[in-house]
């Protein structure tokens, strides 16, 4: 490694692909973002183009391009949202659309999926508490409606699988990404056979990609380079989102916690040894570097309910626009909010029937307060999370965190003041820690070790203030009173 060396990340997100160009000495030279489109074609469905992935990367490509010379380009290294659905047909392309993880239209089969493999013994054997969103029930569900399709499908593959076989001609997924399918043993590190069975598709399982360590590469195709502009360099396999958004915040120790706000915010806790929950609050997740473990808990609809409420209070008003608008509301006059918008939850409660709700809305709250409610409502659910890390394995120490309504100062300070920890962020302005963490993998996997400076230097850190403290305390109190009476059939969480 020398410091010209330059290693590209790409980040193929939910909403769109982010691109970073990192130096050896662990300087980014070069970002950009290209978004791409959701579809919506029934009620529940998630769905995006396979081709505006490829196009995003092209895009990227072209631009990190015009800022750093391809020539000093070494390796290529792939972050993506987990689980999303790409079905291949045999020539190895994509036969119908993508579907992503925010799709529910699977909800019934995964829960019939669970009773099938005994929830339990599923959760232990593969870490996750599968429900419709993995994506064996999402493709038995495209099996139920659409059997020539289903038929013509020679093997599933997820997002991040998908772009890896277009640039290198090889399908592969990694134990992270393979976490999502609903059948990959962790301990065993396999695809386990009678869970396929269980998932409509028995004898299926030879069309399942191949597992692989995230640091194995195979070079670009001469097609694919061309297309891009750049030499036959590597391509490493790579991570989910999730775990390389922790890597690239410099999150990788045992007890450290990492809360990376996006679309939804991830919450991972590291540990050096295979742990379970025996209430299923969190996911367990392989990391990309090996040996290690994150404990993972999801919150579905975070960044997509800012946005969402930011649109429909109009006059322009961005999403972070929106926290800026909460941030001088005072928390404890605004409504409750149940920010379960997906609709459902896969944080620590982990409920595919919960709702969205405002409960105490009168003629006094305005448009702030509506905002400042939503905001509570994130709050309180990472509170949740970050409580059950803590009950669980003891990761009370600080949170570090990254991304979307995280960058806020008066978010950072809401959430030290709610959970009573230290919240720090990177002193930079980076943000895209996914696509970061990917280019890390890219440098580790092709020139033995971590680029000098890769982990971002101290953050800008806000302390739990006692008083505002115990201002949280009286809001989770009213949160869970509303949540219980709307959900009875969940007792009382952490």
């Amino acid at each position: 490694m020398t410091d010209g060396d330059v290693y590209i990340g790409l980040d193929l997100g939910t909403s769109g692909l982010k691109a970073v160009a990192l130096s050896a000495p662990g300087v980014i030279l070069a970002r950009c973002g290209v978004a791409y489109r959701t579809h919506h074609p029934a009620p529940g469905a998630c769905e995006q183009d396979a081709g505006d992935w490829r196009h995003a990367v092209e895009q990227a490509a072209a631009r990190l391009g015009q800022a750093v010379q391809p020539g000093r380009w070494r390796a290529i290294g792939l972050s993506g949202m987990i689980p999303t659905l790409v079905t291949l047909g045999p020539d190895g392309q994509p036969n119908g659309p993508a579907v992503t993880w925010q799709d529910s239209r699977a909800d019934d089969l995964g829960e019939e999926f669970r009773e099938r493999c005994g929830d339990v013994a599923l959760y232990r054997l593969t870490g996750q508490w599968v429900d419709g969103r993995y994506l064996l029930p999402m493709f038995a569900r495209i099996a139920g409606i659409d059997q020539a399709r289903a038929a013509a499908t020679a093997a599933i593959a997820s997002a991040k699988d998908y772009v890896f076989a277009w640039l290198t001609g090889e399908l592969a997924t990694d134990p992270s990404t393979a976490s999502g399918y609903g059948c990959y043993e962790l301990e065993q590190d396999r695809w386990n056979a009678e869970v396929m069975a269980a998932a409509w598709l028995p004898g299926r399982e030879t069309g399942l990609p191949p597992v692989w360590p995230s640091d194995a590469s195979r070079p670009l195709r001469a097609e694919t380079a061309a297309l891009l502009g750049c030499p036959r360099i590597p391509v490493v396999l790579g991570a989910a989102d999730s775990v390389l958004g922790a890597l690239g915040l410099g999150v990788r120790e045992h007890g450290q916690v990492a809360y990376i706000a996006g679309t939804s915010s991830v919450i991972v806790g590291i540990s050096d040894r295979l742990v379970f929950d025996p209430d299923h609050r969190f996911l367990v997740t392989p990391l990309a570097a090996g040996g290690k473990w994150g404990l993972e808990m999801d919150l579905l609809s975070t960044g997509s309910a800012i946005s969402w409420l930011a649109g429909l209070l109009g006059g322009e008003l961005t999403a972070a626009g929106l926290v800026e608008l909460a941030a001088r509301t005072d928390p404890a006059q605004a409504p409750v909010v149940l920010p379960y918008l997906s609709p459902g939850e896969q944080g620590a409660l982990w409920d595919p029937l919960l709702t969205g709700a405002i409960i105490g809305l009168d003629l006094s709250h305005g448009r702030e307060h509506l905002a400042r409610g939503m905001v509570n409502g994130i709050i309180l659910e990472s509170r949740r999370c970050l409580g059950v890390l803590e009950e669980t394995c003891g990761f009370g120490g600080p949170v570090e965190v990254a991304g979307g309504s995280a960058a806020d100062p008066a978010f950072r300070a809401d959430l030290a003041d709610a959970t009573r920890r230290r919240v720090s962020m990177p002193r930079d302005d980076d943000t895209d820690h996914s696509a970061r963490g990917a280019a890390l993998i890219a440098a580790l996997a092709t020139a033995g070790g971590w680029p000098d400076g890769a982990f971002p230097a101290a953050g800008i850190a806000a302390e739990p203030d006692d008083t505002r403290a115990k201002l949280w305390d009286e809001l989770w109190a009213a949160h869970e009173s509303a949540r219980l009476r709307l959900a009875p059939r969940r007792g009382q969480a952490t």
